[in-house]
């Protein structure tokens, strides 16, 4: 469901009781410019969410990203306090509102006392799975990367823009959507949730490793090609991630995620080539 900030009150006066509200709607173009949109939507949006829930004592749990770590110089760390949030520096816009949105909601509960009874911001790390199809250039690598094999071509990799660091060794902590799902289920009924929580397998792999997995999914040979990274993510492109769950498994979240080419296998054989994708 996609709601305007100016109609937010209007629809919440008349939904039926809500027991609980995952606000997951952003823009999440890491190329976005326009800066007073980005705001209006990732923060002042959130902020209504996060006040309405506070006053109705009603569970919040919103997306934040892994953006928000930028370089990784501070780490990737899920410590919410403000001292540790403060040490952050995301590359882009769409990190930094997130990011700008964390500290907000940190604030309020430490700082201000206003907060939802249970509330949880979630760290998104690399999701990838079926029904993304309207995303246009945020859709996941795998999709991208199975469009072009399918196509007869090669899975086409940036070359890599830090020194020392060899093409298609950029890694990032890619997570199926199941495993996704999985984490949200357990948040709608985690007792005294309160806090900011990655959410990645652990693990960070190569985009050599996707461009492996998606030619093997589909049976074909590997055939990669590296490219030139555009202008416009330079400097604002994350050649690493990694996302420690130590705080999301100790509130008893024991699920196995799926490997990345567990995960790949899986989108690939059950969605991207079936007739029906969202099957």
């Amino acid at each position: 469901m996609v709601i305007a900030p100016e109609d937010l009150e209007t629809w919440l006066a008349s939904s039926p009781p809500l027991s609980a509200i995952i606000h997951l709607g952003a823009i999440s173009e890491t190329t976005a410019r326009d800066a007073d949109l980005v705001w209006r939507t990732n923060v002042t949006l959130s902020q209504m969410l996060w006040n309405w829930c506070a006053k109705h004592q009603v569970r919040f749990i919103y997306a934040s990203s892994a953006s928000t770590y930028g370089n990784g110089g501070s780490g990737f760390d899920d410590d919410y306090a403000l001292s540790a949030l403060l040490k952050l520096q995301p590359l882009n816009l769409y990190g930094w509102s997130k990011h700008a949105f964390d500290l907000w909601a940190t604030r309020q509960a430490t700082e201000h006392q206003n907060a939802p009874p249970n509330w949880a911001g979630v760290k998104f790390f690399n999701v990838f799975g079926p029904n993304e199809y309207h995303k246009g250039k945020m859709i996941s690598v795998v999709k991208v990367k199975h469009d072009e094999v399918m196509a007869g071509g090669p899975a086409r990799l940036f070359k890599s823009d830090q020194p020392g660091l060899p093409d298609g060794q950029q890694k990032r902590d890619f997570i199926y959507i199941d495993d996704v799902t999985a984490a949200l289920k357990f948040l709608l009924s985690a007792r005294n949730l309160a806090g900011i929580f990655n959410l990645g397998t652990g693990t960070a792999r190569s985009y050599a490793d996707l461009a492996r997995a998606v030619c093997t999914a589909n049976g074909l040979p590997e055939r990669i090609e590296f490219v030139e990274m555009p202008t416009a993510l330079r400097g604002q492109y994350q050649s690493f991630t990694q996302a420690p769950m130590a705080r999301l498994r100790a509130l008893g979240f024991n699920h196995d995620f799926l490997t990345l080419e567990e995960g790949v296998t899986t989108y690939i054989k059950n969605h991207l080539r079936q007739l029906d994708p969202y099957r």
